[in-house]
């Protein structure tokens, strides 16, 4: 397939963002930030990416400022006059280079390990103590503590404006704090924060809220979520298409303006009764673009395991050759994510692990020279490419 002349390679026009492309580096944690500041190294590595094609860049996800927000001294931070001026490098060198880019702000929650990450002496904090379905981690979090979240969440997406940022991405998914907001099952609160999922979005559509009178109407708001939770992969927020309109639709009304739905695997149906994924169920319900992401490029999971069916497989075993690049093009799923966004179902295309491998992996793909594109291995996370 000529790739150059499809839906890949056409411009995004949105009335806050417009882009070259649809496709997107979606946000990969790297751990490489001494001091929880990016460094001058991994500036160049966001260059790459902007000279490679990429139509918009998602930075690692970057800690707000809250004592319990980062649970990793290497993550960067998006707080403070060093992390600032870094960060203000890497957006002047994607710039630079013709790109456009977005940090992805994130608070940790429950996920925490305290010794692990700056504040030692901090416990985490969730909606009711619990990182997961009975199992305990830090302290649930009062509506005063809520209320400095959410201030932080404003003050970091109003520095990001300042330092140049094209837009934000609010980090909403995976069981981080906001999204263990969604969780029903270690949301375990009586207040205003829990009970019904009108309640359980609230603070999603505070932060949402805050952020907006923080940056005007004119700067966009990318919104991340997931149905899967890290180690729950089964979870579903919304277990039918109604609920996903309960759940995302105020937080559209507060002031998204992209969602980025995040999935394992971009082919797959979310529910039974229809052939659209979760990005595509989002763009029909709520009427906002949406970015899909999930195994772009690649063919095997995080646990190393064939993503594809047998018959797949099989091609890729009898294509490799001995060639570490040979397979590339047989099993990309590159035909069946055009076709998916040619027929409308999403908007832009999001590829994380496959751009940690190749910082071109546009450009390759718009020149037909799939062939010539590395392939994502674990070693790939030791370094910056």
């Amino acid at each position: 397939m000529d790739y150059a002349n499809t839906i890949l390679f056409k411009p995004f026009d949105h009335p806050k963002l417009s882009l070259s492309n649809r496709i997107i580096m979606a946000p990969c944690t790297r751990m490489m930030a001494e001091d929880q500041t990016i460094s001058k190294e991994s500036a160049a590595y966001y260059r790459r990416r902007a000279e490679g094609g990429m139509g918009l860049i998602v930075t690692e996800a970057t800690s707000i400022d809250h004592d319990a927000s980062s649970g990793y001294t290497l993550a960067p931070a998006i707080h403070g006059e060093k992390p600032l001026a870094a960060w203000r490098n890497v957006v002047d060198e994607v710039h630079d280079a013709g790109g456009k880019i977005a940090p992805q702000l994130w608070h940790v929650g429950a996920t925490r390990v305290p010794e692990n990450g700056p504040n030692p002496d901090v416990p985490a904090v969730s909606p009711s103590g619990l990182l997961s379905p009975g199992v305990e981690s830090g302290v649930a979090i009062t509506e005063s503590g809520i209320a400095d979240v959410i201030s932080s969440y404003a003050k970091a997406a109003a520095d990001a404006k300042a330092v140049g940022f094209d837009s934000i991405e609010i980090h909403g998914a995976h069981g981080y704090l906001i999204d263990s907001f969604f969780w029903d099952e270690v949301n375990l609160r009586d207040d205003q924060f829990g009970g019904p999922l009108e309640n359980r979005i609230r603070m999603g559509i505070e932060v949402i809220a805050a952020i907006r009178e923080a940056v005007g109407e004119d700067f966009p708001i990318i919104f991340r979520h997931s149905q899967w939770k890290s180690g729950h992969y089964d979870f579903k927020v919304a277990k039918t298409p109604q609920e996903v309109e309960l759940w995302l639709g105020p937080l559209s009304d507060a002031g998204v303006d992209i969602f980025h739905a995040s999935m394992r695997r971009f082919w797959l149906p979310e529910f039974e009764e229809s052939h659209l994924n979760l990005a595509g169920w989002v763009k029909k319900l709520i009427g906002k673009p949406t970015i899909a992401v999930g195994s772009v490029g690649l063919d095997k999971d995080y646990a190393g395991q064939s993503i594809d069916t047998p018959e797949e497989t099989s091609k890729r075993s009898a294509a490799r050759s001995g060639d570490r690049y040979a397979h590339y093009s047989e099993f990309t799923g590159l035909e069946r994510l055009v076709g998916m966004m040619e027929k409308g179902e999403f908007d832009l295309i999001a590829v994380g692990r496959a751009s940690l491998a190749e910082p071109y992996w546009p450009n390759k793909v718009r020149e037909g020279k799939t062939d010539e594109i590395a392939p994502y291995t674990k070693d790939v996370l030791k370094e910056l490419y």
